[in-house]
């Protein structure tokens, strides 16, 4: 049986990578899904795909960093399917790759921006809709980066999505008595777009995978499984970080 039958997910991101993976897995196991992604012909290809396979979704391009777009997914989420159970907060951005002495402060504003006060945004108009519903899963992704380790010129991006993770505690405690359940997971290197771009070469990725416990990188659908846990079985479980790093964030060798 399909653990999220009846169900409505809204997934940021999900053009590509983690949260397009995130959206087509939900989708599977019986949500209604609301895409959203600055990408619109990706969208309308992820609803195609997800229609092919049986399932329902329908997609809304925007910026995250707009509260006006917060808002619109809710709305269409509610409008097309009734309301909404599961919210994925996936959009990231590495930022400017640069010791935090040279990162300028509009670059650093733009990756709190997108990391961080997008992940505010949304929850502030995900919360009241999971809540009408009884109650539901708020989810982020972020990154062991900058909370179980740190890489040379990547301060502003572990300092941006360690923050999801007070955000996620400050919104468990006020929000847990209505019954939203909100969690953070944490993803290691995984083969995505963002990981390719910056990882170009084989040796890179090679490298990469090295540092892991598990001696590789990840496949979105291995972090979008985690996101599928916490959304359908954790039902126990909020105000955490659920860490997917494959071992990188304990291995020394």
């Amino acid at each position: 049986m399909e653990k999220l039958n009846g169900k409505t997910a809204i997934v940021t991101g999900a053009s590509s990578g983690i949260g397009r993976a995130t959206a087509r897995l939900l989708a599977a196991e019986g949500s209604r899904v609301v895409v959203g992604a600055r990408r619109g012909d990706e969208l309308a290809s992820l609803v195609a795909e997800i229609e092919a396979d049986g399932g329902e979704a329908t997609a809304l391009a925007g910026d995250v960093t707009e509260e006006s777009y917060a808002a619109a997914l809710v709305a269409l989420a509610e409008d097309r399917f009734g309301g909404l159970d599961i919210a994925v907060n996936n959009v990231g951005t590495l930022g400017p790759q640069t010791a935090l002495t040279g990162v300028t402060l509009a670059d650093w504003n733009h990756t709190l921006a997108v990391n961080l006060t997008s992940a505010f945004l949304g929850a502030k108009h995900q919360v009241p809709a999971l809540a009408a519903r009884g109650g539901g899963a708020l989810i982020f992704t972020g990154t062991f980066v900058g909370h179980t380790a740190a890489f040379p010129g990547l301060g502003a991006y572990g300092a941006s999505k360690s923050g999801l993770i007070g955000l996620a505690q400050g919104l468990a405690v006020d929000h847990g008595e209505q019954g939203v359940r909100v969690n953070v997971v944490l993803p290691g290197a995984t083969d995505t777009e963002m990981f390719r771009e910056h990882n170009p070469t084989a040796e890179a990725q090679g490298f990469i995978g090295r540092l892991t416990a598990l001696r590789r990188i990840a496949q979105p659908l291995e972090i979008a499984r985690a996101v599928l846990y916490l959304a359908a079985d954790a039902t126990f479980t909020t105000g955490t970080t659920l860490l997917c790093d494959g071992g990188v964030s304990i291995n020394h060798t």
